[in-house]
């Protein structure tokens, strides 16, 4: 059935502000949906309230709204759009569909004629409300945990009595597990009880007998008008029951189900689609199977739309479920439609892995102090990394060395835990680290059954762990001399690390480097193309890894490399790898116009990167993706097969800045501004005498690398002080201290955490105002793209604090020192690109607190609030393309726009929520105002003396 004629107009729901729990997947899912139901016609208008994300770039539809995700946000939308025939809800998440609802029960579709696709409300209220849904699995005959519904604190306390424990708690109509729980204790179970029903927003929780130690498994499926249904990945937790799929590490496809157990499931799973509802589009299922012989399977949940796991799904097997759901929706069949990766096959197929994916979660618990780190039923990760491997171990290594948390990948850096009781707490108290920690307890001696008693993890997991640490345990016998080359071949197939084995073989990494080529270990490029090589594909999506050499006819020895390098002139661009707070999907935008600005100029684009959430991680956005970690060994190595003519560092955040110093030393060129000027701003010493030089006020400061030396400063700088460690991220380790004692506790804190850093303490300008600019610089001239004043004090981190486009509150004579400031830093760093420097602004004279010449938070913000494309401009400047004057500039805005922070802490209940100078929140929304009259801006100006943390 070809596409519905009578939809013209679609209308999507974004998913709004980066919470814990809804990150960036749905601004991948919601822009291929947006440039699939382009590529037919159809006119597009979305809601989406994030300024941040790639989703809700002009680019991308006809019409877009920031406006607050509410039904009279909607109402007035719809009222300027009567042509809009129908709503696509799927691709926003939980808060989209939460909208959709809300806006049905209101009447207002009914109101304006506009139907639903992708998804009928029956089935967002049968998978919703969880009795509801129960009874209907009974009814088809899917086994499902005992469990009750409970409406009232006197209902659940009787459930419980009845099944004994331990017993989950899951609240209804929640986002990412919250007010989820297990409860092993009767004593633990009333403020559980009421926590749910309280953060229910139908006050309404199932209580579930807990299948703990069960495997989890979650399938992703699409069905179309003709009720064919297709699923396109089977992902296996590694981590049993007991943890929310969120913050679990994942492998597709799924290494320890029986086919006959997964033929089971996959009816099971058709059987569920097909009972919520008649609608076309995406779905993803989870399961529990029973860890025994028997392999008994219960169903655990639906959800009727694209998913976290649906992103992760689209980029391990190449199938982009988004942008076919969305052509479902409008109409058109599986049979219809074109696999995206080939171009020569249909879409009604499912794809064939001849590799491995593991997705790893990243958390970011020390911005949470005094939060609880082990994990459950309630997701607390807020980002994620992929792995794509030959095997699950060498998946697993790169996973590793993409999560950028100082480790080199699994086990051999000197990071391990040592101490069994420590291993054994974290082995019994799912720790964020256990990935880790599982490896620190075969390197001990704990066998493995014990390690399956207390964890649950599947024997064949453990096992590949084992065989991990046996190679380790073997190459250590070894010097570099006398390493074996098939032993050294092995443990790079097995995904070690260069930097690892030259920690086993106690020399190093460069050395290995060396001996490899010598030897003739490379790496080798394989696709990604969903049907594992019997086809040919079209898309050049690839992984690395290391292959055993083949002999041809005529004797010659080759190892097959699928990418072919082409005569073209080709830019790299290094990605900012997992999401985490101080470095968001910002900067994931930033990449992506980066490489269009590039492929505009005439070069071939390659993107390398490991956000499986991210639209930069899209088959089809560069020329060229390497789906791999952000981590040297396999930059340089794709660099050095490539040649390209440069690579673009500081689109990436700091993930891709920190590695400028590396290519600078390799003699890589650096495009853009170089590592010198790169370098200098980071270092707060050298930067702070830059400013000297030029006069440019700064508050008093020193530069400290011991206790002593910052004590000894102390004397010369007044309390408070701020101290702020260099080369860091988000504020990372920033704090004001008022004494003498707190200085020292949290200098030698640092300095344990952060070791061989310089670190800067100024003297805090108390009550100061905080105000930012943002430019592009070409060497000679700069344009000033925003000047941003902070509604909170100076000392809040700014990416926690509201911010407002144009500021509201600073006079001509103080506007005029942030304009000669930034355009004297800007020239005196040789800036070529974007800049952001920060003020502190006090008795009306203007000092400086850091400058960053790279892109930053703000970029998206400014670049959506005044409709101009400034990552664009200067991409085609960092490429000599263009100066800062050939471009015609033209921002547009009416009031004011105020940069809103939005905080993950329901996720935290008993940490400190207040605000200081190391950033906290996870994401942001956008206000638009017409005039500082305002209600909103009130609000938030009387909020504006909220007290600093220390």
């Amino acid at each position: 059935m070809p596409k519905n004629p009578s939809i013209k107009s679609v209308l999507i729901i974004g998913s709004g502000p980066i919470v814990i729990g809804q990150a960036c997947e749905f601004d991948y899912s919601g822009s291929q949906a947006l440039r699939s139901l382009r590529e037919d016609g159809i006119e597009t208008v979305l809601i989406n309230s994030n300024p941040a994300t790639i989703m809700t770039d002009p680019s991308m539809a006809d019409h877009i709204y920031l406006l607050p995700l509410t039904t009279k946000s909607l109402v007035q939308i719809l009222k300027e759009h009567p042509q809009i025939d129908a709503v696509l809800p799927t691709m926003g998440g939980q808060t989209a569909l939460n909208l959709c609802i809300e806006a049905d029960e209101k009447g207002i579709w009914k109101d304006f004629g506009v139907q639903l696709i992708g998804v009928d409300i029956n089935a967002i209220n049968i998978t919703e409300d969880r009795e509801e849904f129960r009874e209907l699995m009974e009814k088809i005959g899917v086994k499902m945990a005992p469990q009750e519904t409970a409406n009232s604190y006197l209902q659940g306390k009787e459930i419980a009595q009845k099944f004994g424990f331990p017993l989950v708690i899951r609240a209804s109509y929640t986002l990412g597990g919250a007010g989820a729980s297990i409860v092993y204790k009767e004593e633990d179970f009333d403020h559980l009880l009421s926590h749910g029903l309280e953060i229910s927003p139908i006050h309404e929780v199932m209580i579930d007998k807990a299948m703990m130690g069960w495997k989890e498994y979650e399938l992703e499926l699409l069905r179309d008008n003709n009720d064919n249904v297709v699923i396109i990945c089977t992902i296996e937790n590694m981590d049993p029951m007991g943890i929310h799929t969120g913050d679990s590490i994942t492998v597709a496809p799924a290494m320890t189900l029986s086919d006959r157990t997964f033929q089971k499931m996959r009816d099971m799973a058709i059987h569920m689609m097909r009972s919520i509802g008649d609608f076309a589009g995406g779905c993803n299922v989870q399961f529990a199977v029973s860890p025994d012989n028997e392999e008994d399977i219960i169903a655990i949940e639906i959800n009727p739309r694209v998913s976290r796991s649906s992103a992760l799904a689209s980029k391990a097997t190449g199938y982009p479920i988004a942008k076919i759901a969305t052509k479902l929706a409008i109409g058109y069949t599986l049979d219809e439609l074109q696999n995206q990766i080939t171009k020569s096959t249909s879409a009604l197929f499912e794809p064939a892995l001849d590799y491995v994916i593991v997705k790893i979660p990243r958390w970011n618990f020390d911005k949470f102090e005094g939060s609880d780190r082990t994990l459950g039923l309630q997701m607390k990760s807020v980002g994620e990394v992929m792995g794509i491997g030959r095997s699950f171990q060498e998946a697993l290594h790169k996973a590793t060395q993409s999560l950028e948390i100082k480790r080199n990948g699994i086990g051999a850096d000197g990071k391990s835990y040592t101490n069994y009781e420590q291993i054994l707490d974290k082995l019994k108290n799912a720790s964020w680290d256990r990935v880790f920690v599982i490896y620190d307890a075969i390197q001990i001696g704990i066998p493995l059954s014990r390690i399956h008693e207390i964890t649950k993890i599947d024997m064949w997991f453990l096992r590949q762990y084992e065989e991990l640490f046996l190679l380790e345990k073997e190459i250590s016998k070894y010097t570099l001399d006398t390493l074996p080359r098939e032993l050294l071949l092995e443990a790079k197939q097995k995904g070690y690390g260069d930097r690892q084995i030259a920690h086993m073989l106690k020399c190093l990494e460069s050395q290995v480097y060396k001996k490899r080529e010598e030897l003739g270990i490379q790496r080798v490029y394989k696709l990604v193309d969903t049907c594992a090589a019997e086809f040919k594909a079209q898309t050049p999506y690839y992984y690395s890894t290391f292959e055993n050499e083949m002999q041809d006819k005529d004797g010659k020895t080759y190892s097959e490399n699928d990418s072919v390098v082409s005569n073209k002139k080709k830019i790299v661009v290094l990605g900012s790898g997992p999401n985490r707070i101080g470095q968001g999907i910002e900067f994931d935008y930033c990449c992506v116009h980066g490489v269009l600005a590039a492929s505009e100029c005439g070069y071939e684009t390659i993107m390398i990167n490991c956000n499986p959430e991210t639209v930069s991680t899209d088959f089809d956005v560069a020329d060229k993706l390497y789906f791999e970690p952000v981590f040297w060994e396999h930059i340089y190595d794709i660099i050095r097969h490539e040649k390209p003519e440069g690579v673009i560092v500081q689109l990436g955040g700091q993930t891709a800045l920190k590695l400028a110093e590396k290519l600078d030393r390799y003699g890589i060129n650096i495009i853009g501004t170089t590592y010198k000027s790169l370098d200098l701003a980071e270092d707060r010493g050298s930067f702070s005498t830059l400013l000297k030089e030029n006069n440019i006020p700064y508050p008093d400061f020193g530069v400290a690398e011991t206790v002593d030396q910052a004590l000894a400063l102390a004397d010369e700088l007044d309390f408070p002080l701020l101290i702020r460690p260099s080369y860091v991220l988000g504020g990372q380790g920033m704090k004001i201290v008022i004494n003498k004692a707190e200085l020292e506790e949290h200098v030698v804190d640092l300095l344990q955490k952060i070791p061989n850093n310089k670190l800067l303490l100024d003297h805090y300008l108390d009550g100061a105002i905080e105000a930012e600019a943002d430019a592009i610089c070409d060497g000679e001239n700069v344009y000033i793209i925003g000047i941003m004043e902070h509604i909170e004090p100076c000392g809040i981190h700014s990416g926690d604090s509201n911010a407002t486009l144009p500021p509201f509150n600073i006079g001509e004579f103080v506007l005029q020192q942030i304009k000669d400031h930034t355009e004297k830093i800007a020239k005196a760093l040789n800036t070529v690109g974007l800049i952001n420097v920060q003020f502190a602004i006090k008795d009306d004279i203007v000092y400086i607190i850091e400058a960053n010449p790279r892109a930053s938070r703000t970029v998206p913000f400014i670049s959506k609030a005044y409709g101009e494309p400034y990552v664009n401009y200067a991409t085609k400047i960092m490429l000599g393309e263009n100066k800062v004057t050939d471009f015609e500039y033209n921002p547009k805005l009416d009031g004011f726009a105020i940069k809103q922070p939005v905080f993950s802490f329901n996720k935290f209940p008993n940490v400190n929520k207040q605000l200081g100078p190391e950033m906290k929140s996870t994401g942001e929304s956008i206000l638009f105002i017409d005039n500082l009259k305002d209600d909103a801006f009130y609000d938030l100006y009387a909020r504006r003396r909220m007290y600093l943390s220390k």
